[in-house]
């Protein structure tokens, strides 16, 4: 398992799977790590100021098919700069030999940036932050990027949308590699108990539609969602934020843009694809979800069909 470490390196893009990797070994798995630089020195500085020594240079290996490379992401300044690709173009041809010799290539954030420069994305998909999908298309219209994914896979090409999605896609390597109920007791080690999927968004509703400064509708937010499973009203939702329905309506919809019916579907929506996913009955479900009926849980996931992951969407 080789872990590049790039110029500016963001810390938890690498630190994040490095660490998942080191409890499976805890755990027994057979893995080794590297820590690899893009060129010849042997010292790199984070994008956070922390530096990382004793480094191994890039063409010190070969890898093959039982191999693994994560690629982290860096700075967009450098991402943006031709010069840094000029200087570091023997390393994206080495990327794309190990890539021909079958080994398997990660990345996190916008270290797909990096990948995509030696060419071997062409013609594939992937994904990396949301926050840089334009200037990807922009500089790599012949790869397909595809939106809202915590990562994508094709081809022995993995790319994660960033930050902690790399220790996702690293739990699902454990797996798919060694065991499930390896990928299990690594996550409860590192006390991660909630596993994301390939299928899950970048951003779920629990986390869209907050980015404002409305202290009271945060807490009305903030009230659906721990109450999700109650069938409160408007009112009820308006009484403990301090406001008539008709101002809450109001602010909610100039705040989020988005309607509290709407976002208290959506909210019930995210959280029945979580239960169903996790097995639970369909009755069970519309219960924890506030409905009154299955049929209200169906004809709901019905309404959203689109988004609905294909063993769910079997189901409706």
């Amino acid at each position: 398992m080789l872990f590049i470490i790039p110029p500016k390196v963001h810390l938890l893009d690498i630190t994040g799977p490095a660490h998942i990797f080191y409890e499976a070994k805890e755990y027994g798995a057979n893995i080794e790590l590297h820590f690899v630089t893009i060129n010849d020195h042997t010292q790199i500085n984070s994008s956070a100021g922390l530096h990382f020594n004793e480094l191994v240079p890039f063409h010190e290996f070969q890898l093959s098919t039982e191999d693994f490379i994560f690629i982290p992401g860096i700075e967009f300044s450098l991402i943006s700069d031709t010069n840094f690709y000029l200087k570091n173009r023997l390393f994206f041809k080495w990327i794309k030999d190990q890539y021909d010799n079958k080994a398997q290539i990660c990345s996190v954030c916008t270290g797909t940036f990096l990948v995509a420069a030696s060419g071997i994305l062409d013609g594939k998909n992937c994904t990396t932050h949301w926050k840089y999908f334009s200037e990807f298309n922009q500089k790599h219209p012949e790869i397909e990027l595809i939106k809202n994914r915590l990562f994508v896979i094709e081809e022995g090409l993995y790319s994660s949308a960033g930050v902690t999605s790399g220790i996702d896609l690293a739990l699902y390597v454990l797996e798919v590699q060694f065991s499930s109920k390896l990928a299990a007791d690594v996550a409860k080690e590192v006390v991660i108990y909630f596993r994301r999927s390939e299928s899950d968004p970048q951003l779920s509703i629990f986390l869209q539609y907050r980015n404002h400064l409305d202290t009271r509708i945060h807490d009305a937010q903030d009230y659906m969602i721990k109450n999700i499973s109650s069938s409160f009203t408007l009112e009820g939702i308006a009484e403990n934020v301090y406001m008539s329905p008709r101002n809450l309506t109001r602010l909610f919809k100039k705040t989020t843009g988005i309607t509290v019916g709407n976002y208290l579907e959506k909210l019930r929506v995210d959280r029945a694809i979580l239960l169903l996913e996790e097995g639970n009955k369909v009755s069970y479900v519309s219960d924890q979800c506030g409905l009154k009926s299955t049929n209200q849980l169906r004809n709901l996931l019905k309404k959203h069909k689109e988004i609905l992951p294909k063993d769910i969407k079997s189901l409706f």
